[in-house]
């Protein structure tokens, strides 16, 4: 098969979307999100995005088709993601996939949600150069990976070990008033402050701890500081410049993300670093690294914004490296795995 045609269908978290990919070429990509319902409570709530899933999955699922101009008997594969993620939403995602896989008798893939954010990048950028890194940071994830082969073998370089950096983001955003999600809102505020007004601690780059984890992650001491700078202001009655604090911060965890990414290409020899996730959508993170990827002599692959945030072309890429590589689809009966481990890329 030269040329796979792949129905990717996402469900992990707030997106009801699906995609069709043939190879390299991207015929499709809906998405359906939820988002809304959930700002009322400052998050996710899983039960209310399991409800949307199963209300958005066929119309999503049959607009993909329809906009690729193809019929389910066409696709040469469906691929879904069964983790990591909320359980229940991805139960609705992988339950309506195997039904289409089994009903139009088409082979399935139950893949990586997280390595479904460096494939997508091969739909602007190509094929993903040998010895590769990837960075992906989102909500839940902060991940340094070395990609060895992406349908068989990720290495784990580096992990969040508290709050990612999305979470960072957003549990900061709440506190400075901002609706969910907060991200967006610091991102913008930033633009406008001197990210050098509050000194905000850089977790896991300094001291014992550093030297004990040079590529992991952690931002809930980054949280806390700032957190507690804000709380001191008010209680003094004082003034918040909303601005400053949100530069000082980004710039910190940008900084943080962008210096351990390049050590990582350095201890790989690694001259490609690709970037991924919705946390990468961020501009202080985006032009970090694009300087650190010039100093350092590293290729900084960032996609579109529209391809950092979750979305079914993702998924669709992902399958058809598993297609094109020849690794057996996943048993009709495969389970979801919301913990999936980053060196499982499918079921």
């Amino acid at each position: 098969m030269s040329q796979p045609t792949i129905l990717g269908i996402e469900s992990t978290c707030d997106e009801t979307a699906a995609a069709v990919v043939t190879g390299h070429t991207l015929r499709s990509n809906v998405v359906a999100s939820s988002m809304d319902e959930h700002a009322r409570y400052g998050g996710v709530i899983p039960e209310i995005a399991s409800r949307a899933h199963a209300q958005a999955f066929t119309p999503v699922v049959s607009k993909a088709l329809s906009d690729a101009g193809l019929d389910l008997a066409d696709i040469d594969a469906i691929a879904v993601s069964a983790g990591p993620g909320l359980a229940g939403c991805l139960a609705v995602g992988v339950s309506g996939a195997k039904a289409l896989a089994w009903a139009a008798g088409k082979p399935i893939y139950g893949v990586n949600h997280v390595i479904g954010h460096v494939a997508v990048t091969q739909l602007q950028f190509g094929a993903l150069p040998a010895n590769t890194m990837a960075l992906i940071v989102s909500g839940g994830h902060t991940s340094l990976l070395h990609v060895d082969d992406i349908a068989r073998h990720i290495d784990v370089v580096g992990t969040t070990l508290d709050d990612a950096a999305g979470e960072c983001f957003d549990k900061v955003a709440r506190l400075l008033g901002f609706p969910y999600p907060g991200g967006p809102h610091i991102d913008e505020h930033a633009r406008r402050g001197d990210p050098h007004a509050i000194r905000v601690p850089q977790g896991l780059t300094q001291g014992n701890a550093g030297k004990r984890h040079p590529y992991d992650f952690s931002f809930s001491g980054v949280k806390t500081a700032v957190a507690r700078w804000i709380e001191q202001r008010q209680a003094a009655g004082e003034a918040v410049p909303v601005d400053d604090v949100c530069a000082s911060l980004a710039a910190s965890v940008a900084d943080v993300l962008a210096t351990k990414a390049m050590r990582g290409c350095e201890q790989y020899g690694s001259d490609t670093l690709i970037v991924g996730g919705g946390f990468s959508a961020n501009s202080q993170l985006r032009a970090a690294l694009l300087e650190q990827g010039e100093r350092h002599g590293v290729d900084v692959r960032l996609p579109e914004r529209a391809l950092c945030t979750d979305n079914g072309a993702m998924v669709a890429m992902l399958g058809v490296n598993l297609v094109e590589a020849g690794v057996h689809p996943s048993p009709l009966d495969f389970p979801i795995d919301s913990a999936m481990p980053l060196t499982r890329i499918s079921m």
